[in-house]
């Protein structure tokens, strides 16, 4: 027998229809509470949520502050550019002083003698090669040597001071004065002993010692004194000194 209509719909509203019913019924109460908010807030937008850690924008300060201004750097004047310097420009010239002026020593004009009389057996040759004898080459010769027998007495050739007294191995006893014009004369090939002691002043023609034969240097020659002159610590030829001999 068939089942009607109204027996059909009671069995659905039993079964799946229930649920979908209930369905409707929620929506319908969502909607109407969904009006019923926006009449009561006056239909403003509704807030944003907030969140756990809300986030704040500030304004940027930076943009808000004026530049720092540059501090004004100073004006530092060129310095003039420096005078050219001539290549002739005369130097300043130092005028010595009263105190330099009277520590210079002042030499004294000296009168000389020959040390010995004799012939010049070997001149000065500071500057040009002459045959040594005794060393059988060829070399320079700073003095003069003045041929005189063993024993002859040795005379100052200037006045003086003397400054040194002495064996050298080469030139045998040797005497040295210090000369008030500024020169130093050596007496090389004195016999041993001497006539004079460091500190001794002597005039010209004053007693030395006597030749000898102690310089093994020029032990080939015949006897004969050696002499030499220094100016300023330069040897200088002694026959440019000494008179001529009579």
């Amino acid at each position: 027998m068939k089942r009607n209509l109204f027996q059909k719909l009671g069995d659905f509203v039993l079964g799946k229809g229930f649920y979908i019913v209930l369905f409707l019924c929620v929506a319908a109460i969502g909607i109407s509470g969904y009006y019923l908010i926006r009449t009561v807030t006056g239909g403003s937008q509704p807030s944003e949520p907030v969140t756990a850690n809300p986030t704040v924008t500030l304004p940027d300060s930076s943009a808000q502050e004026a530049p720092p201004t540059q501090p004004l750097e100073e004006e530092v004047p060129e310095e003039p550019p420096a005078p050219a310097v001539q290549e002739d420009d005369p130097q300043p010239v130092k005028e010595p002083t009263q105190e330099e002026v009277s520590t210079q020593p002042e030499h004294k004009e000296v009168v000389y003698t020959w040390p010995v009389k004799g012939q010049v057996l070997r001149t000065f040759t500071a500057e040009v090669l002459a045959y040594d004898p005794t060393m059988g080459d060829w070399r320079t010769h700073c003095g003069v040597d003045i041929a005189a027998e063993a024993g002859l007495k040795v005379l100052a050739a200037g006045e003086g001071q003397v400054e040194e007294v002495y064996s050298d191995p080469m030139m045998g006893t040797t005497v040295t004065v210090q000369q008030p014009d500024g020169i130093t004369a050596v007496y090389s090939n004195l016999a041993e002993e001497v006539a004079v002691s460091v500190g001794d002043a002597v005039e010209t023609g004053a007693v030395l010692g006597t030749v000898g034969g102690t310089a093994i240097a020029e032990s080939g020659m015949e006897s004969h004194l050696h002499l030499e002159l220094l100016a300023e610590g330069n040897h200088v030829d002694p026959l440019d000194y000494l008179p001529e001999q009579s």
